[in-house]
């Protein structure tokens, strides 16, 4: 990977709509050689995808929290972790070193909304010993890009 892919990528990640085109006049090259770098880091994984930002707030899902989660026995990992896939409302998740487990970040239109949630579909997670929320006051750095 080399300076003009970090370029694009950088480009891509500030806006995934800009044409081959607009993209290879931002980064200095030709559109046919700008296209195969494109499909040349998507073929690689370089680039997983692409997608909308949407507003949570503006789509009904004012309510954010997050939540840490410790299991009670680590045989049941796998489980927990396939289960969380197939909950919509948990949009993030990630697996920590040490005490928690886990950590989820978890939508929902309000409080009420998110209870419901809590005691239909989080506590009976498998595996789950132990869940601590803190609800989101106000996101200040939301969907940082990679210093590529």
């Amino acid at each position: 990977m080399d300076q003009l892919d970090r370029a694009i990528l950088a480009e891509l990640q500030r806006d995934g709509r800009l044409s081959a085109t607009a993209l290879a006049e931002k980064v200095g090259l030709t559109v046919a050689p700008c296209h195969r770098r494109i499909r040349e880091l998507e073929r690689s994984g370089v680039i997983s995808g692409y997608q909308a930002v949407v507003d949570a707030k503006l789509v009904g899902l004012g309510f954010e929290a997050l939540v840490f989660v410790t299991l009670k026995n680590r045989s049941e990992m796998k489980q927990f972790e396939a289960a969380v896939e197939e909950v919509d409302f948990i949009v993030e998740a990630q697996r920590l070193f040490g005490e928690p487990d886990f950590l989820l970040r978890v939508y929902a239109a309000d409080l009420p909304s998110y209870q419901q949630l809590y005691d239909d579909v989080l506590v009976e997670l498998p595996g789950v010993e132990k869940l601590t929320s803190t609800i989101v006051m106000r996101n200040i750095k939301d969907r940082a890009l990679l210093p590529v």
